[in-house]
């Protein structure tokens, strides 16, 4: 079964649901900012989907990355990475959001990505759960 697309494969799909997220916070008067340097690497996802499979659980019910997945992608993505220009341009005033697909903050990318925000650069996060 293939994953879904990643930065290195464009998908009709995938910028579908990103033009309709942006239509529909622009109608909100929200911003929105994609940072496709964040993304990772095609090798980077299917080594998370491997340990899926061998967890025996799915996207959407992962609690947990892989310990390799998080090493790799912070040494590969997240280290190379300048946030100081993304933190600049967080309002002061008002929310900023990092939006997951997944339902657990520690089962996605970005959950790596707001813990070195929260260390480098003081940002305060609140990770939102469903009930």
């Amino acid at each position: 079964m293939r994953g879904p697309p990643s930065r290195d494969e464009p998908c009709r799909l995938r910028q579908g649901c990103r033009r309709r997220l942006q239509a529909a916070l622009a109608h909100a008067r929200i911003a929105y900012e994609h940072h496709p340097e964040l993304a990772p690497t095609t090798e980077l996802r299917r080594l998370q989907y491997a340990e899926d499979a061998r967890q025996g659980v799915g996207k959407r019910s992962r609690r947990e990355l892989a310990a390799e997945y998080t090493r790799r992608y912070t040494t590969e993505i997240l280290d190379r990475a300048d946030l100081t220009p993304i933190v600049s341009e967080l309002p002061s005033s008002g929310i900023a959001a990092l939006l997951c697909v997944e339902r657990d903050p520690e089962a996605c990318h970005r959950s790596l990505i707001a813990q070195r925000l929260t260390e480098q650069h003081h940002v305060t996060i609140e990770h939102l759960r469903p009930l």
